[in-house]
């Protein structure tokens, strides 16, 4: 027998510790919204506990009443445009900088990130300035171009991720079978990296949608988005319909960020099969 003894694996502090403050930071972010939200459900006219009951008055209110209706069409219909904006810029970008040396691509790419670190008052005050010399402040078109401005980033990050998995011989392939440059790309390329493209798309809409700040800057009356009018409510009218009204941002929000999580994975089973 030998002098030595067996011991058994101590077990990982430090990766316990972790999970312990990752839970707890999830429970500290989560419990306040979980302790509000079931208001909006509630019967009574003030946010109260305990409730008077159960109804989805508020929630009625929300889809018959003008004022939440034009915000939330207000929130599509930007949302959608700057996404959209945002896909083909952001693509484009991407592409192109596929092409560059290093030392260049760096150089464009931290340009075009730039929106993403910059403090949203310095680029809210920019963009009014900018837009109201076009005639453009107070308009749906302008807050459009200025959430574009604020999406384009997520697309480019997206796709310039994808494009470095993507074998590029495959375009001269493509070429050289006949097929012209813009048929090689919306026909090997485009499909290839797909999931990305939709999942930065999402990305910018969810950008745009939950932007409050910039609206505040450039928005006329007509043009109010529902993250304003929340806004609007909080200090106004402080009625369970401010939390339905928040219910269906939250839910909007995770649904599509649950899209992109299906899409990332998707992505990187491709990838992982190529």
């Amino acid at each position: 027998m030998s002098g030595s003894s067996t011991h058994k694996p101590r077990p990982d502090i430090w990766r316990t510790l972790a999970s312990v403050v990752t839970v707890l930071v999830f429970l500290f972010l989560l419990v306040p919204i979980a302790a509000v939200l079931p208001l909006s459900f509630s019967s009574g006219s003030f946010l109260s506990y305990p409730m008077p009951g159960l109804s989805l008055r508020w929630y009625e209110e929300l889809l018959t009443n003008y004022k939440w209706l034009l915000a939330l069409k207000n929130s599509a219909v930007v949302g959608v445009g700057a996404a959209a904006l945002s896909t083909v810029l952001g693509l484009s970008a991407a592409i192109a900088m596929n092409g560059l040396g290093p030392r260049a691509r760096a150089i464009v790419n931290g340009f075009l990130i730039a929106p993403m670190v910059m403090p949203v008052i310095i680029m809210a005050v920019g963009l009014y300035l900018f837009l109201s010399d076009l005639g453009l402040a107070g308009t749906i078109t302008g807050m459009i171009l200025a959430h574009t401005v604020i999406g384009t980033p997520y697309v480019v990050i997206s796709a310039t991720a994808a494009l470095q998995n993507f074998d590029m011989q495959l375009i001269r392939a493509a070429k050289s079978l006949g097929a012209s440059p813009w048929m090689a790309y919306r026909r090997v390329m485009l499909p290839a990296i797909r999931p990305a493209i939709v999942a930065g798309s999402l990305f910018a809409f969810v950008a745009s949608f939950d932007e409050v700040v910039i609206v505040l800057f450039l928005a006329g009356p007509g043009q109010v988005t529902l993250p304003v009018r929340l806004f609007e409510g909080i200090r106004d009218e402080l009625t369970p319909v401010v939390i339905a009204a928040a219910a269906v941002m939250i839910s909007i929000s995770v649904g599509l960020m649950t899209v992109i999580e299906i899409l990332r994975r998707k992505s990187v089973a491709r990838r992982g099969m190529a």
